[in-house]
């Protein structure tokens, strides 16, 4: 049931902590969420910007759109929530994080991510040469690789992509391993994510979730904390005095 009263939880009391976040966590910050009313996909077809066949057949127009979210998120301040996260970790190294999101404001907040499930906006690929970086500004440094000359995609899972697995399963054992599982922002119906909560709790785990309402997941979780991350995360996990 949701809480009248926002319950708090001693950090100290648990010997491993998951914090599963997702677009409701950003969205506080300004950064337009992907489903729903107002979303992303809403407004834009995912076969013209987000999946391989719309970056074989038009690379350019799809950096485009990439290079014009990377622009919007750089806008977008970490918040109160992703602060009090960052010194949350710092204070309890068992504080783990696994996020769906990759608009960058977790590790820009100074939070240590250890899956991100989706990938980033700010690393690029290239087929011949593996990962890079690309953190400075909106628009990417190199669109094509300098050691090759080959597009560099955006290392996102897309449309249509298949998972990065060895992610996936840094995911699934900090899920089964943590004692205190904390949903933020996330609507828990993109799979194979979604199955996290149903693991969490199997395992064992105390389930909360924050979240501005309820959503097809919410039943899995003891206690629901309704309102802003930005809020409730330093009044429902108060730091040491």
């Amino acid at each position: 049931m949701t809480e009248p009263v926002i319950p708090t939880f001693d950090p100290a009391a648990f010997g491993s902590i998951l914090f599963f976040t997702g677009a409701g966590l950003s969205a506080e910050s300004g950064v337009p969420t992907y489903r729903g009313h107002g979303g992303i996909w809403a407004q834009y077809n995912y076969e013209d910007y987000a999946c391989q066949r719309a970056f074989e057949r038009d690379p350019a127009r799809v950096l485009d759109f990439h290079e014009v979210r990377r622009t919007h998120v750089l806008r977008c301040p970490p918040h109160a929530g992703h602060r009090h996260l960052a010194r949350l970790q710092a204070a309890f190294p068992q504080v783990r994080v696994v996020t769906q999101n990759i608009d960058g404001l977790l590790q820009r907040a100074g939070i240590r991510v250890d899956a991100e499930l989706h990938g980033s906006l700010w690393r690029q690929r290239c087929p011949r040469h593996g990962l890079r970086q690309d953190l400075d500004a909106g628009p990417y440094r190199h669109r094509r690789c300098p050691d090759c000359g080959a597009w560099l995609r955006p290392d996102i899972t897309w449309f249509e992509d298949m998972v990065n697995e060895a992610v996936f399963d840094t995911a699934r054992r900090l899920v089964a391993g943590c004692g205190l599982f904390v949903s933020v922002g996330t609507s828990g119906v993109v799979w194979p994510a979604a199955g996290f909560a149903r693991l969490a709790q199997e395992s064992g785990a105390l389930m909360v979730e924050i979240n501005p309402e309820d959503n097809e997941a919410s039943p899995l979780y003891r206690h629901r904390l309704r309102g802003k991350a930005g809020e409730l995360i330093p009044a429902a996990f108060p730091l040491p005095g």
